[in-house]
């Protein structure tokens, strides 16, 4: 279907004026030399002298002009775009050019934007590939171990399999948290939300961590006696997740005899927010952007001391917007961090 052009008609016009003020200068100059002046057929040969100019220049422009402008919109692929091909097409130049302007901008931004993802893409292959080979290779080796005739010893072989089972159970873990995450961003795993109270489901994270804590000596308290429940609308099992997560990050990276205290506060009328602070390592300022990415660790050594997947700060982040809520870190890098994030109160 052919495009309509809106058409444009003020070349035409001034251009039309110009030539008869011009001319009619002339003819007057001429006439006043040669002749006597007289103003009815003066004002005639403006008035033709105007329409007939404009009739010429209008045409001339449709076809030199106008068809040009349509063959930029016909042949150039930037032109595809769906916001263009919504409008109506101008032969303004000054439109056409904010348009072409406007659209070569957005691309150039599209362009960035492609190459960063492209880098991401090239940096989570790199991390999946890293974190899923660890584990098979260490599975492959104990395996190959006793089919090279370890099995025959009774200890080595029982020692090896529980070795290899590890192995599996820690695939299993990124496996399932990279599944968790690639729900939760599509919008298929459904939140079953209720009313719960959240002072209990901290305590019920503490004492599920509490002798993971006590290995390090570090101290998991309220920041004060919670006596009255503190009601929350959400998905209780994703929210201990979260809760979870982030207790056992700060106790991973708490120091030897620290502490991780979690607070809840009134935020707004109909919001509370709860906070893990604990007095760790802490995390420099240049990492904080990059924290909830998939498989991003501060720690870049080869060894990942401290375990996990390197998935659980990109679970949190996505449960808790999948609540539409807001989570937030702030970091002292030798001080401490404090992750927080909001639920809905229950009036």
């Amino acid at each position: 279907m052919p495009e309509k052009v809106k058409k444009t008609y003020k070349f035409a016009l001034r251009t039309s004026l110009y030539i008869t003020l011009i001319l009619t200068l002339f003819l007057s100059v001429f006439l006043f030399v040669f002749y006597t002046i007289k103003l009815i057929p003066l004002l005639l040969f403006a008035a033709v002298c105007y329409s007939v100019s404009f009739g010429i220049i209008q045409y001339r422009v449709e076809r030199f002009i106008y068809r040009r402008v349509k063959q930029i919109y016909d042949d150039l692929t930037l032109l595809e775009s769906t916001s263009l091909r919504k409008k109506q097409i101008t032969t303004d130049m000054a439109t056409l050019t904010e348009e072409i302007d406007k659209y070569a901008r957005g691309k150039k931004i599209e362009i960035e934007s492609l190459k960063v993802r492209e880098e991401y893409r090239k940096e989570f292959l790199g991390n999946v590939s890293h974190e899923l080979k660890t584990p098979l290779f260490t599975v492959q080796g104990y395996i190959l171990t006793l089919l090279d005739g370890a099995i025959n010893d009774k200890n080595i072989r029982e020692k090896y399999l529980d070795r290899a089972s590890k192995g599996v159970e820690r695939l299993i873990y990124i496996v399932n948290d990279l599944d968790m995450i690639t729900k939760l961003e599509v919008g298929d795993l459904s939140l079953q939300y209720e009313e719960f109270d959240i002072v209990e489901l901290i305590s019920s994270v503490f004492e599920m961590f509490e002798m993971k804590a006590a290995k390090k000596r570090i101290t998991l308290t309220f920041d004060r006696d919670y006596n009255e429940p503190i009601l929350v609308r959400a998905d209780k099992e994703r929210i201990q997740q979260v809760l979870n997560n982030l207790v056992v990050n700060s106790i991973k990276y708490g120091h030897d005899k620290g502490t991780t205290e979690v607070s809840i506060e009134n935020l707004i009328k109909n919001k509370v927010i709860v906070r893990v602070t604990d007095n760790g390592e802490g995390i420099q300022e240049s990492h904080i952007p990059r924290l909830f990415e998939r498989f991003y660790r501060v720690d870049k050594s080869g060894s990942r001391k401290e375990g996990g997947s390197g998935l659980g700060l990109s679970i949190v982040k996505h449960i808790i917007e999948a609540h539409d809520e807001k989570i937030y870190v702030e970091s002292d890098f030798g001080v401490g961090s404090e992750f927080s994030f909001t639920l809905e109160k229950v009036k």
